[in-house]
């Protein structure tokens, strides 16, 4: 009986072999199409995204981009965390805050903005109702935004990339309250309460 060619996410030692299991089911220039794979639970892997975007593997940072957009490629968002899938198994690893970061602003500017961000992972995502940006109050009182990327995946936006944005602001009427946010795609993103303003700072 033929041996599987590809080695295990658990056990494969080293991120060459990690590479190599990854890159079986991988297409070269799209994504793949994790949320049609179905593959059992195989247990948790020693690989870790820290709060700054930094991948982990057993305790050291990957320090090669594109070995982290590959293992990128493949993560997805289950009920009972984040995974790296493949067709034929899926591993849980630890995601301190977003697995990705919004490092990049860009905006088409016209009556009605469309904003774009980048990610750590040089995806591009427009900002629209199907991508929207949510904020949410941080520890330490001010606000921490989010951008859905994909599928239940979003990108923490970086706080230089934050200031960007919240110069763009202005305050609308949102269910008979002044809330300050943004518009891209014809889209008003609320922040937070005008009245809160200074909280931004």
């Amino acid at each position: 009986m033929a041996k599987e060619s590809t080695p295990s996410l658990v056990q494969a030692g080293s991120l060459e072999a990690l590479r190599a299991a990854v890159l079986a089911p991988a297409r070269q220039g799209s994504l793949p199409p994790v949320h049609l794979w179905n593959p059992p639970f195989c247990g948790d892997i020693d690989m870790r995204i820290a709060r700054d975007g930094t991948w982990f593997y057993a305790g050291t940072p990957i320090g090669r981009p594109a070995l982290v957009k590959l293992f990128a490629s493949i993560l997805r968002l289950d009920d009972d965390g984040m995974m790296l899938v493949t067709p034929v198994e899926k591993v849980r690893l630890v995601v301190e805050d977003a697995p990705f970061l919004a490092v990049e602003m860009a905006v088409q500017e016209g009556e009605h903005p469309v904003l774009s961000f980048r990610t750590n992972v040089d995806d591009w995502v427009t900002v629209d109702a199907g991508h929207p940006l949510r904020f949410q109050q941080g520890a330490s009182g001010g606000l921490k935004p989010y951008v859905h990327i994909r599928d239940g995946l979003e990108a923490l936006v970086k706080r230089a990339v934050f200031i960007e944005l919240a110069d763009r602001g202005e305050t609308r009427n949102v269910d008979g309250l002044a809330m300050f946010g943004v518009e891209s795609s014809r889209v008003f993103f609320p922040m937070a309460e005008a009245s809160s303003l200074e909280g931004l700072s």
